[in-house]
């Protein structure tokens, strides 16, 4: 009877887990992969075809899209594999498994766009001293096509974006590229309707700008990740007061939290509790950790004198 209890409990903590897994984490990754497959074959298929047509049409803004959703390609599989090996499990040196990888790739995605964004800038500023005739219905047609592929893909993403910065990073490049192929049309009938042919590079310009801004919050928030800053929207002061008010708890020292992966959170503390304490609690602070907090590893050690000369006590020790 014993035994049954037992198993039964194991198999019900494990179900249990498995659910939460599901509706935090895993959720993310898992329904993303078919848009992930789409939209790289999609971009691929609008790279070439902007490529060759920007190249007999002679449109920088044309070019320069194509150049634009290249970047945006490599992003989408840089994020697709950091999403994939999120989910591999922890082997040798990699305890964490390769979910940091989900950071680098935001990081390396931001990137990727300031360096597109800086090739579209300096052939759009050459282009300024000497405006050349543009194919204007050509480029209008196939950057149509391109709103509409960047529009389906970013959709696509769009459910995904709040929990996963990963996610946000792939929705942020289609719907800027959306942006950019839009600006590309407006520009080609401006020029088949008055002749500028200066606003093809004014357009790419424009266009630099609006790309630069949407990716400096990618940016630093990825960086901050790389750091282990808390994530955003955590409220360490609430998490510590949680903590400090646990029944048995004297005072707590060492608290870190910090980003496993972009949608998952780990935390680390000693609690002082001169009583002791029994697994039970240890078990029911990392579950309201887990479900007020959104913290999925928790971990904890317990002192139990105050003055046990625990090295990481002092406030200034990291």
């Amino acid at each position: 009877m014993g035994n049954h209890d037992h198993h039964g409990h194991h198999h019900h903590d494990h179900a249990g887990h498995g659910h939460d897994h599901g509706a935090g984490h895993v959720h993310a990754p898992a329904n993303f992969g078919k848009a992930f497959a789409i939209g790289i074959t999609l971009n691929t298929a609008l790279v070439v075809a902007e490529a060759i047509y920007g190249y007999i049409g002679n449109s920088t803004a044309l070019l320069a899209d194509a150049g634009h959703n290249l970047s945006d390609v490599l992003g989408l599989v840089v994020a697709w594999g950091a999403s994939i090996a999120a989910r591999r499990a922890p082997s040798g040196r990699f305890t964490y498994g390769l979910r940091a990888s989900t950071i680098l790739a935001a990081l390396a995605n931001a990137v990727f766009l300031l360096v597109a964004t800086g090739a579209i800038g300096w052939e759009a500023i050459l282009r300024l001293r000497e405006p050349e005739p543009v194919a204007g219905v050509t480029v209008m047609v196939v950057a149509g096509i391109g709103i509409l592929i960047n529009g389906f893909t970013a959709m696509l993403f769009a459910s995904g974006r709040k929990d996963d910065i990963n996610i946000e990073g792939a929705y942020l490049h289609m719907a800027a590229d959306a942006a950019v192929s839009l600006g590309v049309v407006i520009s080609a009938a401006l020029i088949i309707w008055t002749g500028w042919l200066w606003l093809d590079p004014v357009t790419s310009l424009v266009i630099c700008a609006v790309i630069l801004w949407s990716t400096t919050s990618l940016l630093r928030g990825s960086i901050d990740m790389s750091m282990a800053a808390a994530p955003k929207g955590t409220d360490l002061a609430a998490i510590r007061a949680f903590l400090l008010a646990r029944p048995g708890v004297s005072g707590i020292h060492d608290l870190h939290v910090w980003p496993i992966s972009t949608t998952e959170t780990a935390l680390t503390c000693h609690l002082v509790m001169p009583a002791g304490t029994a697994d039970a609690f240890l078990m029911e602070t990392a579950q309201l950790l887990k479900t007020t907090y959104r913290i999925g590893h928790t971990t904890l050690q317990v002192e139990t004198h105050p003055d046990n000369g625990c090295t990481l006590a002092p406030d200034d020790v990291v």
